[in-house]
């Protein structure tokens, strides 16, 4: 596997597990803090946003729309995994594709394909940290959701599909 496709993995891996920590508490019939559920919305937005640029279409969200748990759900499912397979399909060409957009404040950029998917997975980090951080403000234990810890996972997952001999 290539970085940018484990990188794309890991992104899915990731907020798939953000969404379990958040499930969990709804779940317990506490309220998700309104901060969690806008950072983790702005995760998400912004997936969506850097396909749309990419495939050249309108974006279905804004920057900083907010979401309710259930959205979150529709939008990792429209935005994560379809983000990880343009990594996995891109070829040279695609990924050194030269994409013009206007960011959310009106300014006009270029960038290249490459350059926007790997920023995708490095901002859902970012603010992905952001989100345990409020959740322990809030008195709620964090998930790690650190790439180490998916690689971790991966490695374990490989030996136990390995018998011994």
């Amino acid at each position: 596997m290539n970085t940018l496709e484990k990188l794309g993995a890991f992104n899915v891996w990731a907020n798939d597990t953000v969404l379990s920590r958040l499930d969990e508490i709804a779940a317990s019939g506490q309220e998700i803090p309104a901060v969690v559920l806008r950072l983790f919305s702005h995760v998400l937005n912004a997936q969506a946003i850097w396909i749309s640029r990419i495939n050249g279409v309108p974006s279905p969200v804004k920057v900083w729309q907010e979401h309710d748990l259930p959205t979150l759900h529709r939008l990792h499912e429209q935005a994560s995994e379809p983000l990880h397979q343009l990594m996995v399909h891109a070829d040279e060409t695609e990924l050194q594709r030269l994409i013009s957009y206007t960011n959310s404040l009106g300014n006009s950029y270029d960038s290249l394909v490459h350059d926007i998917l790997t920023h995708a997975v490095v901002h859902a980090s970012y603010h992905r940290a952001q989100v345990a951080t409020r959740l322990r403000d809030h008195g709620f234990e964090p998930v790690n959701s650190d790439f180490i810890t998916y690689c971790r996972e991966l490695s374990a997952a490989a030996q136990t599909a390995v018998p011994s001999l």
